[in-house]
């Protein structure tokens, strides 16, 4: 084995085991929990020794990133299943049912409508996560937790496969509160998945609930920073010293 591929064996270890710890307080098991890992940014030589250690399930934050890189690495690996974790805008939902298993990101009528007109073109149905805005931040995306409700109806209206709910909670903040508001929301719903948790929160989130997280750093190891402007200069960018 490489090095490269003898690290990501002891992460995806340590990650499995964490999520064992979790679950068994909730009465499940590792098993139970789908873990994505977050591979955005990370170019296919990166992601190959996660996928040699039996990693399955993996993220992406943006369509056309995505579509740079997977084709071939599911070429290779066929059972690998592809999750859309950023925000999606709907000119692209055509080029995101084309790729992925799993959407996590819909968050507002327009999209819905226009993931409904591409799944009916492309003849196939795709499992979605309704993105809940659990932190009433004007920055992020999201459904509003008040238009929720709404929204959920209309995804089955639609006959959208409606998996579960989905949050990203406020920054440096304990998580828990908003990882408990989204689990009561999911069982109101009688939805039974939740895509909740990242690197430093997934233990939190499965303690409370999660079905889906998503952990890119734990995985990888640290993203590199990144590009900015020389001062003064108002143009023209310069390459963080670590990043590869």
């Amino acid at each position: 084995m490489t090095t490269d591929s003898i690290e990501a064996t002891e992460r995806l270890n340590a990650v499995r085991e964490t999520m064992g710890r979790a679950a068994r307080l909730t009465g499940r098991t590792a098993a139970d929990i789908t873990l994505i890992a977050v591979s955005k940014t990370q170019e296919a030589a990166a992601i190959r020794p996660l996928i040699a250690a039996g990693q399955r399930s993996f993220g992406e934050n943006r369509v056309q990133e995505a579509q740079g890189k997977w084709p071939e690495l599911r070429a290779e690996t066929p059972d690998i299943a592809l999750h859309l974790v950023g925000q999606l805008q709907s000119n692209k939902a055509a080029d995101a049912v084309a790729l992925f298993d799993v959407i996590h990101s819909l968050d507002r009528p327009s999209l819905l409508t226009a993931l409904a007109k591409a799944m009916d073109a492309a003849g196939k149905r795709i499992p979605c996560f309704i993105q809940v805005n659990i932190g009433a931040e004007e920055q992020k995306g999201g459904c509003a937790i008040a238009d929720t409700p709404a929204l959920l109806r209309a995804a089955r209206d639609a006959d959208l496969p409606v998996a579960g709910l989905m949050c990203v909670p406020p920054a440096d903040v304990e998580p828990a509160p908003y990882f408990a508001l989204l689990a009561k929301m999911a069982r109101e719903e009688g939805v039974d998945r939740l895509s909740m948790g990242m690197s430093g929160d997934f233990e939190t989130a499965i303690m409370l609930g999660a079905t889906d997280i998503r952990v890119g750093t734990a995985l990888f190891g640290e993203r590199p920073a990144p590009a900015r402007s020389l001062p003064g200069s108002g143009r023209g960018m310069i390459r963080n010293s670590r990043a590869t």
